[in-house]
């Protein structure tokens, strides 16, 4: 059972990025999904933005969530990038969190590898 990622890079401030995260071994379709982020230097992870087991998709703020249940994958779109959203950028999966507990790290029993996002000009 795991969750890769793939997405991410160099981008320019004010543009976007797309990550993705592909599930083996398990379908997502019934998994509450969050996405976490480190940033340099920063051991906690921060910036939660997560949909619940029977979330399709979720806005926030400049983000944007959503699942492809065919494809067994999710996605996190960021738009106007910031330099300050540079940071290694992580899914996670779990089946059994309520809503309270979406935004709580140590709640997830699945985690991607991680994602490097990198934005400068």
């Amino acid at each position: 059972l795991q969750l890769v990622q793939s997405g991410g890079g160099l981008v320019q401030p004010g543009g976007s990025v797309r990550l993705s995260c592909a599930a083996s071994g398990f379908s997502l379709a019934s998994y509450a999904i969050g996405w976490f982020r480190q940033a340099p230097g920063k051991k906690e992870l921060e910036g939660a933005k997560c949909i619940s087991r029977s979330g399709r998709s979720a806005l926030v703020g400049r983000s944007t969530l959503s699942r492809d249940n065919a494809k067994n994958t999710v996605y996190l779109e960021i738009n106007s990038l910031k330099p300050e959203d540079t940071a290694v950028y992580f899914c996670a999966a779990d089946q059994q969190l309520i809503t309270s507990s979406l935004g709580v790290p140590s709640q997830y029993d699945y985690w991607g590898q991680g994602t490097q996002v990198t934005v400068s000009s």
